[in-house]
C-alpha cells in the first residue's frame, strides 16, 4: 500500500455546517487537496497547536500525550486510511518500542494527537482519488462565494485563528495591557482571541 504525505494548509468554519470547520490537507508532493469537516472541539486544539498556545489546562488530547509518554509509547504517524460513504477513517500508528500496533481514530483526533508528537500524515491512494480535489480547479473557482465546501477551503491558506488582527486599537493598549489580555483569554481558554494577542505582541516585540 503506497502512502501519500499530507500537509495542514489551512483550517476555517464550514459554511455549510454551523458549528463545524473544514481542514483542509494538501499532497506535499502534488496539486491535490483533501478537506474534512470537522467539529469545533477538535479544530480549537488543531488550531492551538498550530499557532503553538500553551492552555493552562491540559485538552484531551494533551492529556493522551501525556499518558503516552508515562506508558512509553510514541506515535509514529498518522494514516487517513479509509473513507466510506463519506465518512473518513484513519489510524494513529503507534510503537512502545517492541511492537508496532494501530489504534482506530477519527481523523480529527489522530490529526490533533500527531500534531501534538510532530508525526507526519499519510493518507492512501483510494482516499485522495475519491475525495481529494486537484488544486487548478479550486483556483478557477477561487472568487465564487457559494456554500459549498469546495470553495470554502480555498481561502484557508493560513489557520483561521491567526489571520484577524486584535479588536482592540493597537495604538491604545499597551504593552502590559496586552500581555494581561492575553493571560485573561488563555484563562477563559478563549484561544481564537489568545492568538489575536499574541500576534500583536509579535508584531511589537519584531
Amino acid at each position: 500500500m503506497k502512502k501519500i504525505q499530507l500537509e495542514i494548509l489551512g483550517l476555517s468554519s464550514s459554511q455549510s455546517q454551523s458549528g463545524s470547520f473544514a481542514l483542509i490537507l494538501g499532497e506535499k508532493t502534488g496539486n491535490r487537496r483533501l478537506p474534512i469537516i470537522i467539529g469545533m472541539f477538535e479544530a480549537q486544539s488543531i488550531a492551538i497547536q498550530i499557532e503553538k498556545i500553551s492552555p493552562n489546562r491540559p485538552l484531551t488530547h494533551d492529556l493522551f500525550k501525556s499518558f503516552a509518554e508515562h506508558v512509553h509509547v510514541t506515535i509514529l504517524e498518522v494514516l487517513i486510511s479509509d473513507l466510506k460513504e463519506g465518512v473518513f477513517y484513519s489510524k494513529i500508528i503507534c510503537s512502545d518500542g517492541a511492537t508496532t500496533f494501530e489504534l482506530d481514530a477519527r481523523p480529527s483526533d489522530a490529526i490533533a494527537i500527531g500534531l501534538r508528537f510532530g508525526v507526519p500524515i499519510f493518507t492512501v491512494e483510494s482516499v485522495l482519488s475519491e475525495a481529494g480535489i486537484i488544486l487548478s480547479d479550486l483556483d478557477e473557482n477561487a472568487d465564487d462565494t457559494d456554500d459549498d465546501d469546495d470553495q470554502d477551503e480555498d481561502d484557508t491558506d493560513k489557520p483561521t485563528p491567526s489571520r484577524p488582527e486584535p479588536r482592540e486599537p493597537s495604538g491604545q493598549v499597551s504593552l502590559d495591557e496586552l500581555t494581561k489580555m492575553l493571560a485573561q483569554a488563555l484563562e477563559k481558554e478563549d484561544y481564537e482571541k489568545a492568538a489575536k494577542i499574541r500576534d500583536e505582541l509579535n508584531k511589537r516585540n519584531g
